[in-house]
């Protein structure tokens, strides 16, 4: 969430960033400062009928110690406390006011951010495929490897089998051991979340639609690990030199996805549950943007490793996600679609989700600043599967990158003999 204060000192920034984002509501804004005055107006109102309030407590007390009558002061004092809690709910509504019009703007973004064309910075383009490749459904006929059955929930729950599934959980392990390798601290984390944690990692109530709630409980499915995995610190003050934390974690994550339709949903190219491997960095603001490019480099290696033919791209701001400064998304090329797939998306968020989160630090001067958090995926399923078994598939056998090998025991997935 922006601070009042950011949007009041940089105003025509927030204008200009939000139209970058072809954001619709700039009326908002308008209505913040506003609102920031009247509150302003009101607080100082409220700070002096507390001096009054506090004044009429010293006369009373003094006037008690010399045996006066106090009777007139103790009634001017009643009313006048009676006001001071009109002012206190009157202040309460501001606030509240205001904050429900804040959570409504998307960070603005950063200034490397064009506004309606995503950029290609990278692009590995040494693939070349023949036509009679086959997409990764039809591959599943042929080698029985998934079904998209609603027999056990409904359409979007995929079930993985035999050495398909042994693949997927190879992957996900590979992923982790790579990402602990370079620094990163592994959390197994609850795949439930409260409405706190939703709200302070700016899922809510921008991304409410899409979550699925157990309203019993005012629960809510994860999205993404990154949601507990920030939340684990929220409300930490980090020394300086604690910082960076870099941590990773495994989670299955849930979107109902409404509104998904056509070719980019077929098989397993959008669905419900799906697994991911998070990261996190929260660094200082000095040194996010260091953070940023480490995590890019990270992910990119790891893609070098299962040999995918991928591309990284600067998102546009119109195409940002709400909590984002800058993002990177990572393609993978899935030869039976002939179609690139993201697998990942990098961004800095700034001090958007930790202003939200209190998520804080001591500067070398011994000030309190607000973090920086950034997230990725390292790396999400199934679509890193997806472009696996469409980029390695022959006639009779599908092929195992030679890394992951060691994982699954097994170098190729075969025809399965009649």
């Amino acid at each position: 969430m922006l601070q009042v204060s950011f949007i009041r000192n940089n105003t025509e920034k927030v204008l200009s960033g939000l139209y970058k984002r072809n954001f619709l509501k700039k009326n908002l804004i308008n209505e913040i400062l506003c609102l920031d005055k009247k509150k302003k107006k009101t607080q100082i109102q409220l700070n002096n009928l507390l001096e009054q309030s506090n004044n009429f407590s010293k006369e009373i007390g003094k006037n008690l110690n010399k045996k006066k009558d106090v009777n007139l002061l103790y009634n001017e004092s009643v009313i006048l406390k009676k006001k001071i809690k009109e002012i206190k709910n009157k202040l309460n509504d501001i606030t509240n006011i205001l904050i429900d019009k804040l959570i409504q703007i998307p960070n603005i973004p950063s200034e490397y951010v064009s506004q309606s064309s995503s950029e290609i910075i990278y692009q590995e383009i040494d693939f070349k495929y023949e036509d009679i490749m086959l997409p990764h459904w039809e591959l599943s006929k042929k080698f029985e490897l998934f079904e998209l059955s609603n027999k056990i929930t409904t359409t979007g729950f995929p079930v993985y089998i035999g050495l398909c599934a042994k693949l997927q959980r190879s992957l996900i392990q590979f992923f982790l051991d790579k990402n602990i390798q370079s620094g990163y601290f592994e959390y197994y984390l609850p795949y439930l979340v409260n409405s706190i944690s939703a709200y302070s990692t700016g899922q809510l109530p921008d991304k409410e639609n899409q979550m699925y709630q157990i309203k019993e409980d005012n629960l809510y499915l994860i999205p993404t690990g990154e949601v507990p995995l920030l939340n684990f610190y929220r409300d930490k003050i980090f020394l300086y030199n604690e910082l960076p934390i870099k941590a990773t974690t495994h989670t299955s994550c849930f979107r109902r996805e409404a509104g998904s339709y056509g070719s980019n949903v077929k098989g397993l190219n959008r669905v419900h549950q799906f697994e991911k491997v998070e990261i996190i960095q929260i660094t200082t603001y000095e040194n996010s943007y260091v953070a940023l490019d480490d995590m890019v480099l990270h992910i990119k290696n790891i893609l070098k490793m299962l040999k995918l033919p991928f591309r990284i791209l600067r998102l546009c701001g119109v195409k940002l996600g709400f909590t984002a400064e800058i993002t990177y998304d990572f393609e993978v090329y899935a030869a039976g679609q002939k179609k690139w797939l993201e697998v990942s998306s990098v961004s800095n968020c700034n001090t958007f989700q930790s202003y939200r989160l209190k998520l804080r630090y001591r500067t070398k001067d011994n000030n309190i600043k607000y973090c920086h958090t950034l997230n990725g995926s390292a790396l999400a399923l199934p679509r890193i599967l997806v472009a696996l078994l469409e980029n390695n598939q022959m006639i009779k056998y599908i092929k195992i990158p030679e890394v992951l090998i060691p994982y699954t025991g097994f170098n190729q997935i075969k025809l399965k003999s009649n």
